[in-house]
């Protein structure tokens, strides 16, 4: 394949820090000419492609050494980007990375805008928008069920169903055009209309199916939103510190502690669980309080789960009673803590499936564990190891888009309408899908997605 002429960009590859390596990448024509400028060691002109060669990074102008280096040398077109790329590998650290990357910018590289190494990637063919969304993906994952996901992703399965569903539309309007443009029977214009009524349900149901995944796969991307509500004092963020085990939150015996959301991830059976730590919701005359309490009720409505903590050692209060009212409709488990007291609370006034803990003592901790387990796990089939999910919201969107547009053809169907005229909602679906691989989509749209990429990605 042949790529587009660009200009040369650098940047740190690495995070910065101190660290045992720190990488400096650059791609582009110029890669390797402006390395060897700035390299003492092997001419990386004349070095084999995908090797790797120690010498010294000099500054031409100071005539000093800046650092003992590996430069690792890939050459065009079999590179991420499919240009010339050089990765020079220096110790770790802020001011060497940094004083490299000035030098390669003063030899003539431009530095990378965020994404820009991906992007290239994609505009010269190497992977399609799925697969560098995916590449994203891989860095954010947070359990290992995620970063397979992001991986099969990466390898183009989501790709091949769309790029094979599309090319399945493609044939559909060809042959309509055929049935309509050299009719050979009587017959014709029912037997077309049969044929696109039998392929877009098809397409439809294949659509739909990959819809259902959606909600699999925003669990194994961003994870469970898990609120954890109740009134002060009851063990909310020992809690929180208890499934992390760390003391992230403050635990104190006065009221009203956490004054604002905590949010922190902690990994159950693959799948990331975001917990936030809400501050107890009360009436209360404190300014910041009262803000923090508000920000737990906006919680309480966008949380996938709650788990609604009560004194299991006192009576159930007024408080209680309403938060146990505005939680029942969400996907809740009732948690019993101070178990390790004698117990006070009215529990025939309760589901009989809460959960009695003792945070203190780490008393059936591992219950609530098994209890989302059971509620988002095994119900929602996240143990299927090779299935494709939807997990990024463009992409959903675009399905849903997709589906309209088919509904669209079907009702068409419905009320007679001249197939030549269902052609329209026909053709707006493969465009639709052509927008999730990057085949149709515009140039804003890449341009607005790279920039969400990190700096020397």
């Amino acid at each position: 394949m042949i790529t587009k002429e660009f200009d040369t960009i650098a940047a740190i590859s690495t995070p910065l820090g101190e660290g045992a390596i720190g990488i400096v990448r650059l791609s582009g024509s110029e890669a390797l000419a402006i390395a060897n400028r700035i390299f003492k060691g092997k001419n990386l002109d004349e070095v084999a492609s995908h090797t790797i060669h120690y010498g010294h990074i000099l500054d031409p102008v100071a005539d000093i050494v800046v650092d003992e280096v590996m430069v690792s040398v890939m050459k065009a077109p079999k590179t991420f980007t499919r240009e010339n790329i050089v990765e020079i590998n220096t110790h770790g650290g802020i001011a060497v990375t940094n004083e490299i990357l000035q030098l390669v910018i003063r030899q003539g590289a431009r530095l990378a805008e965020p994404g820009e190494f991906t992007k290239r990637a994609f505009l010269n063919g190497r992977v399609d928008l799925t697969q560098a969304e995916a590449v994203m993906d891989i860095i954010r994952a947070k359990t290992d069920k995620a970063m397979h996901q992001a991986v099969r992703q990466l390898d183009g399965s989501l790709s091949t169903l769309i790029n094979n569903t599309r090319q399945e539309i493609l044939n559909t309007l060809a042959q309509v055009e055929v049935n309509i443009d050299y009719p050979e029977y009587d017959d014709v214009e029912e037997a077309t209309t049969e044929l696109v009524r039998e392929k877009t349900m098809e397409f439809q149901q294949l659509l739909e199916r990959l819809l259902k995944t959606a909600r699999r796969g925003k669990i194994l991307r961003e994870g469970i939103a898990t609120a954890i509500i109740g009134r002060p004092n009851v063990g909310k963020s020992s809690l929180l510190n208890n499934l992390l085990r760390e003391d992230k939150a403050i635990v104190t015996d006065i009221e009203g502690t956490t004054r604002d959301i905590i949010e922190e991830y902690v990994n159950i059976n693959g799948v990331p669980l975001k917990l936030i730590d809400t501050a107890g919701i009360r009436e209360t005359d404190d300014v910041v309080e009262k803000i923090g309490v508000e920000r737990s009720k906006k919680a309480l409505e966008e949380a996938d789960l709650v788990l609604l903590v009560l004194n299991a050692s006192e009576p159930l209060t007024e408080q209680d009673r309403q938060l146990l009212s505005i939680s029942q409709d969400s996907n809740r488990i009732i948690l019993l803590n101070k178990t390790d007291l004698p117990i006070q609370i009215e529990q025939d006034q309760l589901t009989p499936d809460t959960i009695a803990i003792s945070v203190l003592h780490n008393q059936n901790i591992d219950q609530i564990e098994e209890r989302i387990n059971q509620l988002f796990l095994e119900n929602a089939g996240l143990v299927e190891q090779d299935a494709t999910y939807l997990s990024n919201a463009r992409h959903i969107s675009l399905i849903e888009q997709a589906v309209e547009a088919l509904q669209a053809v079907n009702n068409g169907l419905e009320m007679g309408m001249p197939v030549d005229l269902l052609q329209v909602d026909l053709t707006r679906c493969w465009q639709i899908l052509g927008e999730i691989t990057g085949d149709a989509a515009p140039d804003e749209l890449i341009t607005q997605l790279f920039s969400q990429f990190c700096l020397g990605k």
